[in-house]
């Protein structure tokens, strides 16, 4: 199983009307940083249904197209479920780093999921980097995570 993202490959990212400016401001700190990243939408702060971004952004990621996602919706609890609806996806809640840390560390999550109603912007970009640069423990966290898919 693979420890860490393949971040040649481009972040997806997606968002519904309440998660829409932190995606954008999101979108622009990755590109900033050097990594390509492809937009799912939604591209205005009018109200949008979060499964028609959630799931294009998932199959981004499931196919192997994206290196892994990021999610934000107003509580993301929308966004997690949708994307966790796909076989290939292990999407997470966070809103403290340790949250992304452990997210990865130990359950391979692949998606971040970004509860843009309950965290400041500089804490969003923190998650993300830390989700980006922590590296799946595998061990006795792989075997449980191979029980995941039904």
């Amino acid at each position: 199983m693979n420890t860490s993202f393949d971040l040649s490959l481009p972040i997806a990212i997606g968002a519904d009307h309440a998660g829409y400016e932190y995606k954008e401001m999101l979108l622009a700190y990755l590109q900033e940083k050097g990594y390509t990243v492809k937009n799912f939408g939604t591209n205005s702060p009018d109200s949008a249904d979060y499964p028609d971004f959630a799931h294009p952004t998932s199959l981004s990621v499931e196919s192997g197209e994206s290196g892994c996602g990021v999610l934000v919706c107003g509580s993301a609890n929308g966004v997690a479920i949708t994307a966790n609806k796909h076989q290939g996806i292990r999407a997470a809640i966070a809103w403290q780093e340790e949250l992304a840390s452990l997210a990865r560390k130990h359950n391979n999550a692949n998606i971040i999921c970004i509860p843009a109603r309950f965290i400041s912007t500089d804490l969003a970009k923190q998650i993300v980097d830390t989700f980006l640069h922590t590296e799946f423990e595998g061990g006795r966290h792989e075997k449980r995570v191979n029980k995941i898919s039904c």
